[in-house]
């Protein structure tokens, strides 16, 4: 089954942009280490690990459809972050931006009657509600935990026993 050259080139964009992400979440992951923060430096050694998961997928839905992927450039991630808070606010933003492309990708989908991409889009979509809900709730604990450094490594053994 073949993919149209739109579609393709839309897919190759979020394979890379996937692979982005999983860059950023590996930088946040060096600060938190620096920080000493263990289990938020784990929390997002995981979610770099799943956004590769999801370059993958992307990837694999081309060579389902007889299309080698392309990866293109990748820009190694400039963060400016010294804190937890910091850390996953950049990583909310980042979401937001796959979230942003994914609808892109979906409505390129529909615009070229691409029903064969339609549940893969689908399962994106709804994961990317799932991943903004769950760092804006990180979030929100870290701005109730404040300053002190007891809820923050409270938060932080919690998050690394994910």
């Amino acid at each position: 089954m073949t993919i149209n050259e739109k579609i393709a080139s839309a897919f190759n964009n979020q394979v890379t942009a996937e692979l982005e992400a999983s860059m950023v979440y590996l930088q946040l992951s060096y600060v938190l280490d620096d920080l000493g923060l263990t289990g938020m430096r784990d929390w997002m050694k995981a979610q770099s690990k799943e956004e590769l998961e999801h370059a993958q997928k992307f990837a694999q839905h081309l060579l389902d459809r007889d299309y080698t992927p392309q990866i293109g450039d990748i820009a190694p991630p400039k963060l400016d972050v010294t804190s937890a808070i910091e850390a996953f606010e950049a990583s909310l933003a980042h979401e937001q931006k796959i979230s942003g492309l994914i609808r892109e990708l979906a409505a390129i989908q529909d615009a070229e009657k691409d029903y064969d991409s339609r549940a893969l889009i689908d399962w994106f979509l709804n994961e990317q509600i799932e991943e903004e809900a769950t760092v804006g709730e990180i979030i929100d604990r870290l701005r109730i935990a404040g300053d002190s450094g007891s809820g923050i490594l409270r938060i932080d053994g919690e998050l690394g026993s994910r």
